[in-house]
């Protein structure tokens, strides 16, 4: 990222090609405006010249199956929800009562109605932009849906069975939304693995989830498969797509290959499967990241996927097409579900345009997207949030005086306007100047122009962070849920929101706190349309999650105010109980310690069963862009820390190799500032130690989502 990409003028900010957003309206003005002939030329124009299908003969005779099978009749048949099905199973082929209630009284659908209604609606607008030789290209929603079946025929034909699963192990892109959905038609469960799992934590997943198909991506992913084939039973092909296969081997196909093979089955073998199909049965596993011991295979039924899809991302404020596009930027690993149900399910809910990002995204190139694509609603893990705040802090402390000054006077004025009055329309004149002159085009130059909602979830946000986006009149709406919820149970959004809140709760859900303290915090339990199924093939888990009554433990803490939004205080699991019997929860005290001390990136608390507190810390330092791996080279904000206190140390190794004196001692005054502030005693720090390393997803310290490994980082230090 330059450093004239703070204030880039408006002229010099690439624009997209493919953003034609509906203008607001009725329904039926809407809807004859999706007919304007100047509109379907652009979409044909544009998805004529997908290279993807290009080698496809796509066929529109199965749109008629698509209708045929979402008659009301068909949908009738798929409420059936025999009384002696019980809250959860643990098996794949299993089914559950789903829990419809007056408040919850939608009608159940499965994944095949919901995308035959969008079909309907939107089968000619662009669903999917992806990058091919640098130009941008574009599959329509009936492209979608026939390269779907296309590959439900092809997994059909290497032998994919009901109720076992098709694995995808591969960055994000038009070939793993096709293959899931693909999967899901074909009547079996889509399974995503990370990208950065081991061969080890590959063959744990897909021995669990009886994967008939592995879909990867490169050489390298294919050889992770190869190394475990012979200890995978069930496995009968591998589909590889972005690079070739080195030579050719024995049940490795290519997707042109795939789809090839599903031209030999008929049309009507897929529709009699698509028809069996029922909401209360298992179409997607999400693998936990394995914080606390091995992945557990939460299962989501049809009708999990579905209602989450269209009710929880109303609770954010998602528009349908008709309204205006979605426009999204897709590059948080699929296979976890706050990716999973935001940039796939949800998009085919509502019609959205979903934009691949490169697989080097999170490597630098993800701006370069942003600004090409413009999202009008993005989201993040606080990790991906905290980056783009470094990165622009970095530039800001590398420009000029006078730029400098104007950035933090913007940044000072809308934040106070911000915190004062949040929900306000009226700015004053010098809050409107400061993001006419400024913060616009920082925005622009970020790529949120056009952005009117900036999420978060999956781990907490520090407030520091928060306020620095605030400051660029950027809010970020927070949402809370888990793999086990289908992703959102709570959701913030323009018109729900409170600062450190994870917003309401999704409308036909409900909550309770169980064991509240005196102040009000007690363990999280939820109930309603997205929990989920259980966990495959571990009913003690299950039974440990899901009470008799069906409510769902999370294991978190929290809070409800008056008006009903929700503060997340912290983790049964990670409650430290010192030998003295005090119950000490550690992320507020992490929290205050990276406040106080801005050269901190990563505190972790220790004390469990010990007689005192101590503290691991790691520095800011810089990443490398090739391999997003934390370098020896401090941040330009740790630096300045450095400097301000009266060292010269500019690396890591520096200030912990040589035990800096000045920085040990401003760290030192810093803890005990926090320890001041401390409820009691028992909440003090009473030693700390500063790590040579910062921690990391290869170092093992952090998961998938940036979330960090406890017991890992215990083990290790």
């Amino acid at each position: 990222m330059p450093e004239a990409l703070l204030l880039r003028s408006a002229s010099s900010i690439l624009r997209t090609v493919f953003l034609n957003r509906l203008p607001p309206g009725g329904p039926e003005c809407v809807r004859k405006l999706s007919l304007n002939l100047r509109y379907q030329q652009e979409v044909r124009a544009n998805v004529k010249s997908s290279s993807l299908t290009d080698g496809q003969m796509l066929s529109k005779e199965p749109l008629s199956h698509a209708l045929k099978l979402s008659t009301p009749e068909k949908v009738k048949d798929a409420q059936l929800n025999p009384p002696e099905e019980a809250l959860w199973t643990t098996r794949a082929d299993g089914r559950v009562r789903l829990r419809i209630d007056p408040i919850c009284s939608q009608t159940p659908r499965t994944v095949h109605q919901m995308f035959s209604t969008t079909l309907d609606k939107y089968g000619d607008l662009s669903a999917m932009g992806f990058k091919r030789q640098g130009s941008w290209e574009h599959i329509s929603y009936t492209q979608y849906y026939l390269l779907a079946r296309k590959a439900a025929k092809g997994f059909l034909k290497l032998g994919l069975e009901r109720a076992h699963s098709v694995a995808i192990l591969a960055f994000n892109s038009p070939e793993w939304f096709f293959s899931a959905v693909g999967a899901v038609f074909g009547g079996g469960i889509i399974t995503g693995i990370y990208t950065t799992s081991s061969p080890e934590a590959c063959q744990y997943i897909a021995y669990d989830c009886r994967a008939n198909i592995i879909v990867v991506d490169t050489q390298k992913q294919l050889e992770k498969i190869l190394k475990i084939r012979k200890h995978l039973p069930h496995l009968k092909a591998v589909v590889i797509y972005r690079e070739a296969p080195p030579m050719r081997m024995p049940s490795v196909y290519t997707m042109e290959e795939l789809m090839e093979l599903g031209n030999e089955v008929p049309e009507e073998a897929l529709d009699v499967i698509i028809k069996a199909q029922k909401p209360n049965q298992c179409c997607a596993l999400v693998y936990t990241s394995g914080t606390t011991g091995n992945p557990k295979g939460v299962m989501l039924s049809q009708d999990n996927i579905t209602w989450t899809a269209r009710y929880g991302s109303q609770a954010g404020d998602i528009q349908p097409a008709e309204i205006q596009q979605e426009v999204v930027v897709s590059y948080l690993p699929l296979s976890h579900i706050a990716a999973q149900i935001y940039d796939l399910w949800t998009g085919i809910q509502w019609g959205a345009q979903v934009c691949f990002a490169e697989p080097d995204a999170l490597k630098g190139s993800l701006v370069n997207t942003l600004r090409e694509v413009e999202p009008t609603s993005h989201m993040g893990v606080p990790r991906v949030w905290e980056k783009i705040m470094e990165r622009i802090q970095e530039v800001a402390a590398q420009s000029g005086f006078i730029r400098r000054k104007m950035l933090l006077w913007a940044m000072s004025v809308t934040l106070e306007q911000n915190l004062t009055c949040p929900s306000s329309d009226l700015k004053p004149f010098t809050t409107r100047l400061a993001d006419y002159l400024v913060l616009a085009k920082v925005r622009q130059a970020l790529g949120f122009a056009k952005c009117q909602k900036n999420f978060y979830g999956a781990a907490p946000m520090t407030a520091e962070t928060q306020h620095f986006f605030l400051g660029l009149n950027i809010r970020l709406y927070a949402g809370y849920g888990l793999s086990e919820t289908s992703g959102p149970h709570f959701m913030s959004s323009p018109y729900n929101y409170r600062l450190y809140s994870s917003g309401k709760v999704v409308p036909g859900c409900q909550v309770k706190l169980v064991n509240e303290d005196a102040e009000g915090i007690g363990e999280i339990c939820l109930w309603g349309r997205t929990i989920f199924m259980g966990y495959l093939n571990m009913e003690d888990k299950t039974c440990e999650a899901i009470d008799a009554e069906g409510w769902l433990h999370t294991g978190d803490t929290g809070r409800l105010d008056a008006d009903g939004f929700l503060y997340i205080t912290g983790r049964l699991k990670e409650l430290i109980i010192t030998a003295g019997g005090e119950n000490v929860p550690p992320v507020p005290i992490e929290e205050a310690v990276k406040t106080e001390l801005p050269i901190i990136s990563n505190a972790m608390l220790i004390g469990d069963q010990r007689k005192f507190l101590s503290m691991l810390l790691t520095l800011k330092c810089t990443l490398d862009p090739d391999t997003f791996e934390p370098t020896d080279n401090l941040m330009e904000q740790a630096v300045e820390f450095c400097q301000r206190v009266g060292s010269k140390a500019t690396t890591v190794s520096e200030v912990v190799g040589k035990k800096d004196e000045a920085v040990y001692q401003a760290i030192e005054e810093g803890i005990q500032r926090v320890n001041m502030n401390a409820a009691a005693r028992p909440y003090h720090i009473q030693k700390w130690a500063i790590l040579e390393k910062d921690f990391s997803i290869s170092g093992g310290e952090l998961g998938p989502t940036m979330k960090l490994k406890r017991l890992a980082v215990l083990e290790k230090y």
